[in-house]
């Protein structure tokens, strides 16, 4: 694909809705660059959300502020922990539709710790977090690479690791008041090879939210290493009708 071939925002015909991109755990919002521009030469309205990932209530409250810049209905996107922020934040009139990736989908009075507490079944793993340190939790970076993103070039792994984004143990652990899924579309997109957030665990949380399910080939990386098929996972949400 030729560079020029990249349609400007200002220029593309926008498509009447807007998507909120909400990233996870242990990483910064640049991971959305690719699925970003796919979706803006699509014609969306695509929002970036950078969340400090300290405490939910914080994250929760930037994702707020997204949504209420957006210039249309919404569709809120959220990776691994983003789904626990799109689930409190997800309760706004604007959004029209909830998507989830390879996310945490939890009920009123549940956290991502709770749910992650949920064994994971034979032949799965499960995120290789070390113990807590001054409130903060990582992923230990010498394992980050094949945990998170075992189908990413390994240079962009390494630095990845090297990169971490400390997770506050407030937003792992604070449970969230509502679950707009149970009253809005949702979709969610289960990473079979995910070794973060078990498989049977994605299609566990999905099936109890009445979500529509899809499933693909990936680590849990997913917007990284199939950015295409996660932008046309999105772009799904995005037809219902607002």
């Amino acid at each position: 694909m030729d560079g020029n071939d990249i349609a400007s925002p200002a220029l593309a015909t926008e498509t009447g809705t807007s998507i909120v991109l909400v990233h996870g755990a242990f990483v910064d919002a640049s991971g959305w660059q690719p699925v970003f521009e796919l979706l803006t030469r699509q014609g969306h309205e695509v929002i970036v959300v950078q969340n400090q990932t300290l405490t939910l209530e914080g994250d929760v409250e930037a994702t707020q502020r997204a949504i209420t810049t957006a210039r249309h209905p919404v569709v809120l996107v959220g990776h691994s922990y983003g789904g626990a922020v799109i689930t409190e934040a997800g309760h706004s009139q604007k959004v029209k539709s909830l998507a989830y990736i390879a996310a945490f989908v939890p009920d009123a009075g549940e956290s991502v710790a709770l749910l992650n507490d949920e064994p994971a079944k034979p032949g799965e793993a499960k995120a290789p977090v070390m113990p807590p340190r001054d409130g903060f939790l990582l992923v230990d970076p010498a394992a980050f690479p094949l945990a998170f993103a075992a189908d990413v070039a390994p240079e962009k792994t390494r630095f990845m690791a090297a990169a971490q984004v400390p997770w506050g143990l407030m937003a792992a652990t604070t449970p969230v008041s509502r679950a707009p899924w149970k009253t809005k579309p949702s979709f969610y997109l289960v990473a079979t090879a995910d070794r973060m957030v078990p498989p049977s665990a994605q299609r566990r949380m999905a099936y109890r939210a009445g979500a529509s399910v899809f499933e693909i080939d990936s680590s849990h990386a997913v917007m990284l290493s199939h950015p295409l098929e996660t932008a046309n996972f999105i772009a799904t949400a995005a037809d219902v009708p607002s």
